[in-house]
């Protein structure tokens, strides 16, 4: 019994040690000060509703209780204020910057005015050939065209003025890093495939059939550098917007990414299984590309990784970025496509975009006629001129522009919500529209224009102009709408 009365003594001794245990252990946790206070996270998040439900009555009280040296500090920061127009510009900045990273969506389409019958593309520049490319520059001021000649033009957006890239001598050439000056890899080794320029407008970037990245100083126009590497001509470049980091395509299925500024090669993306035709690429290490193997890729640099999206028919052959998460593409079978980051196929397919028929037409011809049985009349049937060849987008914006052959340049409207593509305006106009360009602002819209198609000579229209051709977008008033 003994025995049993110290066990359980011991036992009620041990079950009051661990009770004791406990409440000191409680007693510990509510003294120690990282358990007693309250998280950074839950601090800053009272602090910030306090501060937006305290009237304004209790903030100037708080104002007029502090001490002379808040008071001082008070005065010297309305001192230092900004203006109301360094605001404006900094709200100006901010929301420019926001746009070109994707992030912020300006409904323009709603505000583009249909065309009148008076308004028409107009030819800014001449050039001898076809057309292969246009860009704008960051401001909207100047433009830049290359043709199938070999011929670089650098314009004036108002007034058309042009001033021409000169080449150098071979042995210049061959300084900058031409493995080949005279051309003997392949014939006809000046023609322009694509143009690039730099968000700081100091580079331009050119590429074509000689195998090479030509790298121009559009302060000086001359040549500063060429880049080999490409086993194949040069289709596609773009530099990511806000830096001198450049990406090419090419026939031989590879892109490679350059450094303009510090005129280097830093690495080269693999994943096509056919001819590379365009790229794509905003302010995100993320390049948008596709190809003659019927597929869209989205490659992640930095992650060294992709997203490959299958077309459902033919080839793609333009491509161009909406914002993050949404992409435009134009394919061989006059389809228009609109993808997004979530789906491997496309949201939208906007199939016949560019009626055969309505090519050197003064009528315009609306989706969906049919010829009646026993019709007479001739029409030049050749699908070549329905291919989508070039497609884009205003940055920032719901609006988007698709060209062909068929004598059209379609204005589109993106609908993120519904994903939908509605259509908008036709805009007349005599060849292959190659290449599109929109202004920033949405006022205006340039077209690169020829006789023939960009990569091959399988098209022909006589009645064409080779050039530049630029048409004014006429917008409501309504700038409430973002």
């Amino acid at each position: 019994m003994n025995k049993n009365k110290k066990r359980g003594g011991g036992s009620a001794s041990k079950g009051g040690d661990r009770k004791g245990a406990r409440k000191g252990k409680r007693q510990s946790f509510k003294e120690d000060p990282f358990f007693s206070s309250e998280s950074k996270k839950r601090l800053k998040y009272d602090d910030e509703i306090r501060s937006d439900d305290e009237s304004d009555d209790d903030r100037n009280d708080a104002v007029g209780l502090g001490s002379g040296e808040e008071e001082e500090e008070a005065a010297a920061e309305e001192i230092i204020e900004e203006t109301p127009i360094e605001k404006r510009l900094r709200l100006s900045k901010d929301s420019s910057s926001s746009r070109t990273a994707g992030r912020l969506r300006r409904a323009i389409a709603s505000r583009v005015q249909k065309p009148e019958s008076t308004d028409e593309f107009r030819i800014l520049v001449k050039h001898r050939q076809s057309v292969t490319a246009v860009v704008l520059s960051e401001d909207d001021f100047r433009g830049f065209s290359a043709s199938k000649d070999g011929t670089i033009l650098h314009w004036d957006v108002d007034s058309g003025k042009g001033e021409k890239y000169q080449w150098p001598s071979n042995e210049v050439l061959k300084s900058h890093g031409v493995k080949d000056p005279l051309g003997r890899a392949t014939k006809h080794s000046k023609q322009m495939l694509a143009l690039a320029v730099s968000s700081d407008g100091r580079y331009l970037a050119s590429g074509g059939l000689d195998r090479h990245i030509h790298l121009w100083d559009t302060r000086t126009r001359e040549h500063v550098q060429a880049f080999p590497g490409h086993r194949g001509p040069v289709s596609c470049l773009t530099f990511r917007q806000g830096t001198s980091e450049l990406f090419s395509g090419s026939y031989d299925r590879t892109i490679k990414i350059w450094n303009a500024e510090d005129r280097t090669y830093i690495n080269t993306l693999y994943g096509h299984q056919g001819e590379v035709l365009s790229m794509d690429c905003l302010r995100k290490e993320r390049l948008l590309t596709v190809g003659h193997d019927r597929s869209m890729m989205l490659f992640k640099v930095p992650e060294e990784s992709r997203l490959v999206f299958r077309a459902p028919a033919c080839s793609l052959e333009c491509c161009s970025f909406i914002s993050n998460d949404e992409f435009l593409s134009g394919s061989d079978d006059g389809s228009v496509e609109l993808w997004t980051m979530l789906r491997k196929k496309p949201v939208c397919i906007v199939k016949n975009a560019h009626p055969l028929l309505a090519a050197h037409k003064n009528v315009e011809q609306q989706d969906g006629d049919r010829i009646p049985n026993g019709h007479t009349e001739s029409y030049d049937c050749s699908s070549t001129y329905s291919w989508i060849s070039s497609v884009t987008s205003c940055r920032g914006s719901d609006l988007a522009a698709s060209g062909a052959g068929n004598g059209f340049v379609r204005l589109w409207s993106i609908e993120s919500e519904s994903n939908a593509i509605q259509p908008l305006h036709n805009l007349p106009v005599i060849g292959f529209v190659n290449s599109l360009a929109i202004a920033k602002s949405g006022g205006f819209l340039v077209a690169g224009v020829g006789k023939e198609p960009r990569l091959g000579r399988w098209g022909l229209i006589p009645a064409a102009r080779n050039g530049v051709a630029i048409h004014s977008l006429k917008l409501s008033s309504d700038t409430n709408k973002l």
